[in-house]
């Protein structure tokens, strides 16, 4: 039908031409010939509707999820419910995982290393740090993901995360980047390096970049826990205890929104820097929404992406375990390599609002943020030699009693404006290494996989420290 049009075009402009030797008649009939050929196309092509037209679902749904007013209140409730039954539902089993593998498996491993006379060191390198490391990113990271994905994956297949894309495109346009890339933003709520994955979705290079850099500013499910913890302990206990709750839970979606500002800052920072150059056109078919494949879901969410990105996770994280165990048994002067680096690095963490602890955690946790917390703690037990807390120099552990968290932190030099920056240095750091070696396979480059690891450090470390001098100005 296109070659006819075609042809229809070129003789309407050879008879405009002619027009003055083949006279007003003939040019008329072949106007009208060429109108009423169209017309037969057209109703060839397309529907009329007669008398009382039918209810579109599709229609009727659109109008509400797409609506300038309704269409965000029902994008941020959406997900507001996703992240509850993630976060309520992963509790249980992640605590039933965390009794076998930390609470059960873990002490039955050392007896069997006492009964085959393993060196204290092995025991120490492959259990409690390689074998437990592994342990609680499994216990940890495995049921958020679990849940987290087959409900993302459930919207998608609906159809309703292509709303959201077209809900955000003009937000993102705005700061040069890509409409999808809400998308991206979104599963990385989940997972980073998930979210890193779902850039293929975009077709730009350099859009697809930007999407890539700034995933990292999704709190990711790692550093969900980390919030909630430090949210109650220094935020809560500001407020009367009936509030404590309710305050809390609004700091630490006040901190994911804040995330979802800092990649819209960034993405508008590249796309005029390093990365310039124009939105790309943004034709987005929405889909017609259908009944979810429940099969295909539970495969491409369990499958495709929670097993694969825990594998890589569970990888990076044995070896993290031994390192972690070495640093605080291998000793030097007296003191352990975690001690002296602690002592050296804390004037500056502290000039920052932070601690040597919390750098020290995080450097030696990156292959995954599930085991800062557990870090943390063993490293405070560590340097401050308190007793009864742990099982010793380097062998992670955590704490069932928020009270005695609260107690071990104070201890170890805890104000509440180390709390803070804490939860905004959590959001504002460097991609775990299941992150980074997502990106640089994704991207194929040491230059773009290093702006995207060092990047949300350098702004994490300038946050912490604009915060800091503003907290001694105003108390």
């Amino acid at each position: 039908m296109e070659k006819e049009l075609k042809q229809r075009e070129l003789l309407l402009e050879v008879a405009n031409k002619l027009r003055w030797k083949i006279g007003e008649n003939v040019h008329d009939l072949i106007l009208e010939s060429i109108y009423k050929h169209a017309e037969e196309i057209a109703s060839a092509v397309t529907k009329r509707k007669v008398g009382v037209q039918k209810f579109d679902f599709d229609s009727f749904i659109d109008r509400i999820v797409t609506n300038k007013w309704t269409g965000f209140p029902i994008m941020f409730l959406l997900l507001a419910i996703v992240f509850w039954l993630t976060i309520v539902g992963a509790n249980y089993p992640s605590s039933a995982l965390s009794f076998l593998l930390v609470d059960t498996i873990h002490p039955l491993l050392r007896k069997v290393a006492e009964y085959f006379y393993f060196p204290w060191w092995l025991k120490g390198i492959l259990i409690d740090g390689a074998y437990l490391s592994m342990a609680w990113v499994i216990s940890v990271m495995l049921p958020p993901m679990a849940i987290f994905f087959p409900l993302f994956t459930f919207l998608e297949d609906f159809g309703y995360l292509p709303r959201v894309a077209f809900n955000m495109d003009a937000i993102y346009k705005k700061v040069g980047a890509h409409g999808k890339q809400a998308l991206t933003m979104s599963m990385g709520f989940g997972c980073n390096a998930a979210g890193v994955i779902a850039a293929r979705i975009i077709d730009s290079p350099r859009e697809r970049l930007i999407a890539i850099i700034t995933n990292n500013f999704s709190l990711c499910n790692g550093r969900w826990p980390t919030q909630i913890l430090i949210s109650t302990i220094f935020i809560g206990s500001l407020v009367p205890s009936y509030l404590a709750g309710l305050i809390s839970a609004g700091v630490v979606v006040g901190v994911a929104i804040l995330g979802v500002l800092f990649s819209l800052i960034v993405s508008w920072f590249l796309s005029r820097t390093l990365l310039k150059g124009e939105p790309s056109a943004f034709s987005l078919e929405l889909p017609p929404y259908r009944p979810p494949k429940i099969l295909q879901i539970l495969y491409t969410s369990l499958i495709d992406r929670t097993l694969l990105v825990l594998w890589r996770a569970v990888v990076f994280a044995f070896p993290a375990g031994a390192v972690i165990w070495l640093v605080a048994n291998v000793n030097i002067n007296n003191l352990s390599i975690a001690e002296h680096f602690i002592r050296w690095i804390n004037p500056s963490a502290v000039f920052i609002g932070l601690n040597g602890v919390i750098i020290l955690a995080y450097i030696i946790a990156i292959p995954a943020n599930e085991i800062v917390i557990p870090t943390i703690l063993m490293l405070t037990v560590l340097t401050t030699k308190l007793t009864g807390f742990g099982a010793g120099a380097g062998v992670m552990f955590e704490l069932e009693n928020i009270s005695d968290i609260e107690y071990l932190l104070k201890a170890g030099g805890w104000t509440t404006l180390t709390g803070i920056n804490l939860m905004l240095f959590s959001l504002l750091h460097n991609p775990c290494s299941t992150t980074i070696f997502t990106i640089y396979k994704e991207t194929k480059s040491f230059k773009w996989t290093a702006i995207a690891t060092f990047l949300p450090i350098v702004l994490g470390i300038l946050v912490c420290f604009l915060v800091t001098r503003l907290w001694y100005i105003l108390f």
